[in-house]
């Protein structure tokens, strides 16, 4: 009996993984902890190490495919020594069909005539064996899960979910038995016309409750020009997932304000070098990020997460800072551990290595978990503001925009003045379920009277 490689839970509420790499053919020789795929799991790539040593028979995985933990993605053919366990197998099954009981001869005679009428074209006979049974032509035989995952893909595999069919029990219409989207959207139609209707518990019958419609396909929109497909892979497709889930099922309030930070840019650039001398960088989000965790301490229920099973609100005695980034890949967004306890120049060298890491495609999963808040900076690309999504199950995300030079009004309305300064778009979105717009208000006030005063800051943080 082959032994079988089937993805394994990697924690963290992960539950499928794209594949992105294969590193073995059949037939090669690889040893216990060999890597023998690479695959992406929520924005970060794993390589799957061999569970054993022996030659590989079959790779039931190609790259692009997405698979769900506990899909079968190679097996294993055994190895010399196992061949006593798999002859003790087969003389137990033997053993086993020999007890049963021997049909008798009147069975085999009615055996022998049903086949003769077969084969010789008997009409009756040709019928019955086209019709199959009335259980059968209702629910069609199950795909045997043995054969490896059903070919589909990724957009097929998730279209069958959000209908909630399986896929084992269609029979493919694409090439090599691969099932197609229309595949999917037909058996689910089928299933709902063949829905019975119900009698209520008086009166006459009433139809059963109808299932969710399957959700309006697009347009063939090559009938107006030249179009080009492009996969939804890897990151991208795992930040589609990632935001739609949290615009769905967290409801977001976004809270807008400007900080001036002409003196934190005054401290930023008089430091600079010395924080380059020691291998980081010295950023505005560095800076940000440490007026964000005193506000945090201040304000804890901005640091925290709903638990809507408990009707509880889980606060974090913890302050690690997601910062997002961007990468040829996409968003990446690694975190930064116990912020509160690193100095600035500690912060400044940690996310520039990070943020390397993350272009570099170097960053492991945990590397990306955790996060208790996050901070996102487009000023660098440009932009006036926007409204960033909180990551789920966070409580708060802080956007930054592009700081211009602005001119305010100083003094009264008796001697009023105009002078220059540096102000920074803040946009702090936050779960209304856990925050009101009046936590929010407070929560910005006192991050902007920090950045607007870095030397208290620095000394109080």
């Amino acid at each position: 009996m082959s032994r079988e490689f089937r993805l394994q839970d990697p924690g963290e509420g992960i539950h499928e993984a794209e594949i992105v790499e294969i590193n073995v053919a059949a037939g090669d020789r690889v040893e216990e902890d060999d890597t023998v795929l690479a695959v992406e799991t929520d924005k970060a790539t794993t390589e799957l190490p061999s569970p054993y040593s022996g030659t590989v028979e079959t790779i039931a995985v190609q790259v692009g495919d997405l698979v769900q933990v506990g899909d079968l993605l190679m097996s294993f053919a055994d190895e010399p020594g196992d061949a006593s366990q798999g002859a003790a197998e087969g003389e137990q099954a033997e053993s086993k069909k020999e007890s049963q009981e021997e049909p008798n001869e009147e069975s085999r005679e009615g055996s022998r005539q049903q086949a003769q009428r077969t084969s010789s074209g008997h009409p009756e006979a040709r019928t019955a064996a086209k019709q199959p049974r009335g259980d059968e032509a209702e629910n069609p035989p199950r795909r045997d899960d043995s054969a490896g995952p059903v070919p589909a893909s990724p957009s097929t595999r998730r279209l069958a979910r959000e209908l909630g069919v399986e896929l084992a029990d269609l029979e493919g219409s694409g090439p090599a038995g691969r099932v197609l989207a229309e595949d999917v959207r037909g058996f689910a139609e089928r299933g709902r016309a063949a829905k019975p209707k119900r009698a209520g518990k008086a009166g006459p019958e009433r139809a059963a409750p109808e299932a969710p419609a399957a959700p309006e396909g697009l347009p063939d929109f090559s009938r107006w020009g030249e179009i080009e497909r492009v996969p939804l892979r890897s990151v991208r497709r795992a930040t589609a997932q990632a935001m739609a889930r949290a615009w769905s099922e967290i409801p977001h309030v976004m809270h807008h304000d400007l900080a001036d930070i002409t003196e934190l840019e005054h401290f930023r650039r008089g430091h600079a070098a010395q924080v380059e001398a020691a291998g980081g960088k010295l950023t505005l989000t560095v800076l940000v990020i440490k007026a964000a965790v005193a506000a945090l301490k201040t304000f804890p229920r901005f640091n925290a997460s709903l638990d809507i099973e408990d009707d509880s609100i889980i606060v974090k005695h913890y302050y690690h800072v997601g910062v997002a980034v961007d990468t040829e890949q996409g968003l990446l967004v690694p975190v930064l551990r116990d912020a509160d306890r690193k100095s600035v120049v500690e912060l400044a060298i940690e996310l520039l290595e990070l943020a390397e890491r993350a272009r570099d495609g170097a960053l492991a999963p945990e590397d990306m978990q955790g996060g208790t808040f996050t901070l996102t900076n487009v000023g660098g690309i440009g932009g006036t503001l926007f409204t960033p999504i909180i990551r789920h199950p966070e409580a708060a995300i802080l956007g930054l925009g592009r700081a211009e030079l602005q001119p305010v009004a100083a003094g009264d309305s008796d001697d009023p003045r105009l002078t220059a300064r540096l102000r920074l778009p803040l946009c702090l979105a936050f779960d209304h379920r856990i925050n009101d717009g009046a936590d929010a208000a407070r929560f910005t006030n006192q991050l902007i009277e920090g950045l607007a005063d870095p030397e208290s800051l620095l000394l109080s943080a």
